[in-house]
């Protein structure tokens, strides 16, 4: 091989090394910005980020404007019922909002508001076998015969 074609495949070589560590840097940037973490209410309250907070729905707080098609709530943390925060989503209220188990507000915090200003939102709400009566959790193990499930038995 002459040196010129040595050389020529070097350069495609480095060419091609530097193409993958810019599209790499690209990838890790934008992925960075793409990634909306949990964080607690006063996390989101400092931060001017798009985050994501949890909890439960303060019961008997939440409001819906038709006018506006905002919806206007309170979170509270699970975890330590002192923790509040105030949210307005604005949208269509989710279904069965008022029994949800647990929401999820994705937005950022608006000081002038002092409102957590979600765009969206994640209601968990519960399960179809939670409080029915006469609903018994029960382990089967290999040896059973038939599985029972409420008024139906299955095996």
């Amino acid at each position: 091989m002459t040196r010129n074609k040595k050389r020529s495949k070097l350069g495609l070589y480095g060419a091609g090394i530097a193409l993958l560590v810019i599209f790499g840097g690209f990838t890790v940037t934008k992925f960075a910005s793409a990634v909306t973490p949990y964080v607690d209410y006063e996390s989101a309250r400092a931060t001017e980020r798009t985050v994501q907070v949890a909890g439960g729905l303060l019961q008997g707080s939440s409001s819906y404007d038709m006018d506006a098609g905002q919806l206007h709530f309170t979170l509270i943390d699970t975890e330590d019922t002192a923790a509040r925060i105030s949210v307005r989503y604005e949208g269509l209220k989710p279904a069965n909002f008022e029994d949800a188990v647990s929401i999820v507000a994705i937005g950022r915090y608006d000081p002038t508001t002092e409102q957590f200003a979600a765009n969206e939102l994640l209601v968990k709400c519960p399960s179809k076998y939670q409080g029915i009566e006469g609903y018994e959790e029960k382990q089967y193990g290999a040896g059973d015969e038939a599985a029972s499930y409420g008024d139906r038995s299955y095996g």
